[in-house]
């Protein structure tokens, strides 16, 4: 007796490891990676090479300080969430989660676009634009950095887990986002940074994670495409047409 179609098992052992972004997604990642590589550009052009600050970072700084002034434990413990110990334990535990779910993508995103954003920031913009403050190199902010990645990869993982509700979903994207602004923040409030710097700093971390995960995408894409093709046996070649004689033919 027919009855309704039985969806198909899932092969015991396949990872269920999908793309990173969207086919939708895609064309906004790289608007958003242009915006920022573009934001980061015209800041490190406009406030390079010297200790001088702006209207915006005089207005948006001052403001922050008289915001969190007087929070001193609060102040402390999100600079040390935004230290490279604290970044790196956080972003260990995520990989060994991704691996354990299986979602092998997600693990080189994070082991990936993390440090890197961290080395773009630390190692090529910071001393290519000399931007300082108290004397040390400012432009971009080290933890807006690595932070806003971290968020951004929380985000786009979590875009990727469907079996999760998508108002959790959303409550820890918006959460991972409101954590990376108020370490940035912190930034300006004890003095360390520039509002600018913060802002550079998170177009980084974004940009850094969002090309990370397309690159990924694309990588993984034309692998399968290469193994289908090796996979495929080739055509056999078309006999020519042969002649059968008939009755009267010699």
């Amino acid at each position: 007796m027919m009855g309704r179609a039985k969806a198909a098992p899932v092969e015991r052992g396949k990872p269920p490891d999908g793309p990173l972004l969207s086919t939708a997604a895609r064309p906004l990642a790289v608007v958003i990676v242009a915006a920022c590589a573009g934001t980061t550009a015209l800041l490190g052009a406009w406030l390079g090479h010297g200790a001088h600050t702006d209207p915006v970072d005089t207005a948006v700084d001052a403001r922050v300080l008289a915001s969190l002034a007087g929070h001193l434990k609060l102040l402390e413990w999100l600079d040390w969430l935004g230290d490279l110990p604290a970044i790196t334990g956080i972003t260990a535990i995520l990989v060994l989660a991704c691996l354990l779910r299986r979602r092998y993508r997600g693990a080189v995103l994070l082991a990936v676009s993390v440090p890197a954003a961290a080395v773009i920031t630390e190692r090529l913009l910071k001393p290519l634009v000399g931007r300082t403050l108290r004397g040390f190199l400012s432009f971009p902010s080290g933890h807006a950095t690595v932070t806003f990645a971290l968020a951004t990869a929380i985000t786009v993982l979590l875009a990727g887990a469907p079996s999760i509700p998508r108002a959790v979903r959303m409550a820890a994207a918006v959460t991972a986002f409101g954590v990376a602004a108020s370490v940035a923040a912190t930034m300006i409030a004890v003095g360390l940074h520039y509002f600018t710097d913060a802002v550079a700093g998170a177009a980084v971390g974004i940009a850094t994670v969002l090309a990370t995960a397309l690159l990924i995408d694309l990588a993984v894409q034309a692998w399968r495409r290469s193994a289908t093709r090796r996979a495929t046996p080739p055509r056999p070649p078309a006999l020519p047409h042969q002649h059968v004689p008939v009755n009267g033919d010699s």
